[in-house]
């Protein structure tokens, strides 16, 4: 890090000890910043990017922290890394059950939907803004990209029926691969010979790119499930090292290496892996991490008083893209399904914009593509101006639309541990407000023999429950069961949170009722290891 100049900073230069220990001191300090600064995120309604972007602009040379960095190729870099790593995360928390509904929806919004918002933001920069075709179509192509982590960082307070959470989720995780597509294609030197080669140079990506990641999916969701590893702490080192094999193997293909990365982590995040919790509690510090990171570094990356020229011209184009170019492509992609004007309207207003338009606005730049800088600034301002006008205001619109309160029973939150010495597994189960196992006794759940509720919390204090002990609202259940029954005891679980107690008889179970479980429960040794879980 230096003062500005056309060369890169500092890559002929060793790093010293003493440089190191500022280094990792106040990287340190700023993770615990950021980390400190979600709490603010959380009370406010305000995505944590913006939070973490203001971080990296005051670290910059216009705030208190008087560093210069313009370094664009190491923050591409660096960019890519993070995204590959936030779509991991984001697909192994992604819930088949809720996206499976919603997948052609999805699907035609981040492929077809994408190519009608590029085209109506394009011609509205064009014609609006007076900026050239190529120019136009880039930030069109930037901008086209929703963030998942924006959207539901804000929808967290406000539930949503699951299809609308499915159709916003998947296609999060989708449309990233068509758009990086689209901005690389624009920013060449030489220009699209035509628009069907394009089409067709999109859609094989894709196609790689997806059968890569259903393969690396498949095959390493397999191998965790057959081979034991030595310790616990390999399995989620080994999960974020196969998704990123996906991605790398995607990208080396001429794939879509994003999609393949996000595909291959939801196969491995329905797959029931050992370990599950402390996976996903791993992959969901280093997506924090990433973020962390890449937004700070973003910040860092612009400069402020440059962007006062653009502020104009990011407002016009980001009023094309909210008020035209997304709902046209939620109305136009959404005519083949059931879809309200209602849902419509809310997808439209839950089309956030995050990390990866400003990531892709730095390809150009990388590029040498003519106007890059006012396209970065542009997508900047466009990112921070609406994120802040859409992020507090999407509960209320939710509300208002009355789709915030869904009415659906809601799932239960199931976590399970191995028990490897026992050959058991323990399920920590939650117990949601919506839930209809409230109201249930203990006998009433009618477990498969093998399986025992053995533990109840409720209220910061733990009893163990007997037949008649009545379930309620809020309390979180330790279940033990059997290897060959603790798929039949969660598949049970789930039925009476849905049905309640007459499941069975409604329809809701799928299966025979099991035989009731025992009056005596059988006791667990103590010396058996268990994982400490948390409710979903």
């Amino acid at each position: 890090m230096e003062e500005r100049s056309g060369r890169p900073h500092g890559r002929n230069r060793p790093l010293t000890v003493h440089q190191l220990n500022e280094l990792l001191l106040i990287c340190a300090v700023v993770l615990l910043v950021a980390v400190a600064a979600v709490r603010i995120s959380s009370r406010s309604g305000l995505p944590s990017l913006l939070i973490y972007l203001g971080i990296g602009i005051a670290l910059g040379q216009d705030g208190i922290g008087n560093v210069a960095f313009d370094d664009v190729a190491l923050t591409q870099v660096i960019g890519y890394a993070a995204l590959v790593v936030i779509l991991a995360e984001g697909g192994l928390g992604t819930k088949w059950k809720e996206v499976k509904p919603a997948l052609p929806s999805a699907v035609v919004m981040s492929t077809f939907g994408v190519a009608v918002s590029v085209g109506i933001t394009a011609a509205g920069a064009h014609y609006l803004v007076g900026l050239d075709w190529r120019q136009a179509l880039i930030i069109g192509a930037v901008v086209s990209s929703t963030d998942a982590a924006a959207v539901f960082s804000v929808l967290r307070r406000v539930p949503l029926p699951s299809r609308l959470t499915g159709i916003l989720e998947a296609e999060s995780g989708f449309n990233d691969a068509p758009v990086v597509i689209l901005v690389v294609a624009f920013s060449t030197a030489g220009p699209v010979d035509s628009w069907y080669v394009l089409v067709g140079e999109i859609a094989l990506e894709l196609a790689i790119g997806a059968a890569i990641g259903l393969a690396v999916g498949w095959i390493g969701s397999l191998g965790l499930r057959s081979v034991a590893l030595p310790a616990s702490g390999l399995y989620p080192i080994a999960v974020m090292a196969i998704a990123v094999t996906a991605y790398a193997a995607g990208a080396m293909a001429h794939g879509s290496g994003f999609l393949a990365v996000y595909l291959a982590a939801m196969i491995m995040g329905n797959s029931k892996l050992p370990h599950w919790p402390a996976t996903r509690g791993f992959a969901d510090g280093l997506g924090w991490i990433a973020q962390i990171g890449m937004f700070v570094l973003l910040g860092l990356l612009v400069t402020p008083h440059e962007l006062l020229d653009d502020i104009w011209p990011a407002i016009v184009v980001g009023l094309v893209l909210t008020m035209v170019a997304r709902p046209a492509s939620v109305l136009l992609s959404l005519l083949p399904f059931r879809t309200s004007m209602r849902e419509q309207v809310l997808l439209s207003w839950a089309g956030l914009r995050g990390a990866v338009p400003i990531v892709l606005a730095t390809i150009p730049m990388v590029g040498g593509v003519d106007g890059s800088d006012q396209i970065f600034n542009i997508v900047f301002v466009l990112v921070v101006l609406y994120t802040l006008v859409q992020g507090p205001t999407l509960p209320w619109v939710a509300r208002r639309l009355k789709l915030g309160d869904s009415g659906e029973t809601a799932d239960l939150g199931i976590e399970s541990a191995p028990l490897e010495r026992l050959r058991g597994h323990l399920l920590s189960v939650a117990i949601p407000e919506k839930s209809l196992m409230h109201g249930v006794e203990v006998g009433e759940l009618r477990m498969p023999p093998g399986a025992a509720v053995t533990l109840v919390v409720r209220d910061g204090t733990s009893f163990v429950p007997q037949p008649m002990t009545v379930l309620q609202r809020g309390d979180e259940l330790l279940v033990v069961a059997t290897d060959p029954v603790r798929d039949a005891a969660e598949r049970r679980l789930r039925a009476v949170g849905q049905g309640g107690k007459l499941a069975d008889w409604l329809g809701t179970g799928g299966e025979p009722a099991p035989r009731p479980i025992p009056t005596k429960a059988r006791s667990v040794p103590t010396k058996a290891r268990t994982t400490t879980t948390k409710p979903l």
